[in-house]
């Protein structure tokens, strides 16, 4: 078969991408075109949890394949979608799982949900969120709205109404939001990715969690970067010892496959009912067999433990890199999401990287964020970091 001339103006222009085309991946790393290797510590942007090529993953695909059955609808039940939500409802807490094909949409059900319930339980003037700044829930006008960046919604406007924003560990600001009985919800990630990784205080989620009983209002925590593995428990809320009513999920779900899930307690599932969302591709099959065999490899004991030694072994690495560089001003982060804190501009340092083989990714306009895959070995955490000495010089 003839190759298609690649345009690239054929794709709408709302990515800035490289010249280069990447052909096939293997574990942390990616092969471009010209035989050019790269070391992936992206992942996808959180996605490739298990990096490319995953056995777990291709196995998985190739078995639901064979069923023939790649797609039903949600007309009809599948056994690898409702074995899929039994096992996050185990993980997790009592409730219920929608299942959707993003992170943006996994967060608009949760606004509807908390709607749905808030009206219920409240009447209709419960109807607003309360979101922080620093926040990134996604780009769909509910989820942007509650996103902390004006300049990704000012050519938008008018977006959804009725969002308001704190800082982080103010909980003055957070009372005065709860105060006026308007509030459905409350949203936050346990660790701010896109706003420049910035892990969420235990004792504010704690905090919040106080106050959104007190106020009578729920508890969203919004896990699509940074759960399933990433911050080295199951989920980032762990290890804060504070369960939400609702939680978002989605990058690492299927292992790369399109895939959102948004959890919710059982008092928010006995106000939904047939025909209040839905959705027609999410939870197929086919993703579904794919996700229930990533969260079960991820969430093995051993897995989880090893995320966590090579979580250590990457903060000390860095630890090394700020000391070596008068550049870095910091390093926080959490597990194996890691962002290191420039002087400058982050921009500079991601594309020399690049040219040396490194594939990492901004978060905010001075952070370089490290995203390596959950099964990185410590060689490659030593080469990522030897790299990018070299691009920060």
């Amino acid at each position: 078969m003839t190759e298609t001339t690649l345009s690239p103006g054929a794709l709408l222009g709302v990515y800035a991408r490289p010249d280069f085309v990447l052909t096939r991946g293997e574990g942390a790393r990616a092969w471009d075109e010209s035989g050019k290797a790269y070391l992936d510590f992206t992942s996808g942007i959180a996605v490739n949890a298990l990096g490319h090529g995953s056995p777990v993953v291709r196995d998985a695909i190739e078995a639901a394949l064979d069923s023939g059955l790649v797609h039903t609808s949600n007309l009809y039940r599948t056994r690898p979608g409702e074995e899929l939500a039994s096992l996050l409802v185990e993980r997790t807490f009592p409730g219920s799982v929608f299942f959707c094909n993003s992170g943006a949409e996994a967060n608009e059900a949760a606004f509807k949900f908390a709607r749905r319930w808030a009206g219920a339980e409240a009447g209709p003037e419960r109807h607003e969120f309360l979101a922080f700044r620093g926040s990134f829930h996604g780009r769909l006008f509910g989820s942007l709205a509650a996103t902390d960046r004006p300049a990704y919604q000012e050519p938008f406007r008018p977006l959804m109404p009725g969002v308001h924003f704190a800082d982080v560990g103010n909980l003055a600001a957070v009372d005065e939001a709860l105060s006026g009985g308007t509030v459905a919800a409350v949203i936050i990630e346990p660790l701010q990715a896109e706003g420049g990784i910035r892990p969420v205080p235990s004792e504010f989620l704690a905090a919040l969690r106080a106050k959104c009983d007190e106020a009578g209002a729920l508890l969203i925590f919004d896990e699509v970067q940074v759960g399933l593995g990433r911050t080295g428990t199951l989920f980032a809320f762990e290890s804060a010892g504070v369960t939400p009513d609702i939680l978002t999920l989605a990058k690492p779900l299927a292992g790369g496959l399109p895939m959102g899930a948004t959890l919710v307690n059982e008092a928010v599932a006995r106000t939904l009912r047939p025909g209040d969302h839905a959705t027609t591709f999410g939870g197929g099959p086919l993703v579904a067999s794919v996700a229930l065999a990533v969260l079960r490899e991820i969430s093995r004991p051993d897995f989880l433990r090893r995320v966590r030694e090579r979580a250590d072994h990457l903060a000390s690495r860095l630890a090394d890199l700020v000391q070596a560089h008068e550049t870095v001003r910091e390093v926080r982060g959490r597990g194996l999401i890691q962002g290191v804190v420039l002087a400058g501009p982050a921009a500079p340092v991601v594309q020399r990287a690049r040219d040396l083989g490194l594939l990492l990714v901004g978060a905010g306009p001075d952070v370089v964020r490290l995203l390596p895959p959950l099964n990185v070995t410590t060689e490659e955490i030593d080469e990522a970091i030897e790299v990018l000495g070299r691009a920060l010089a």
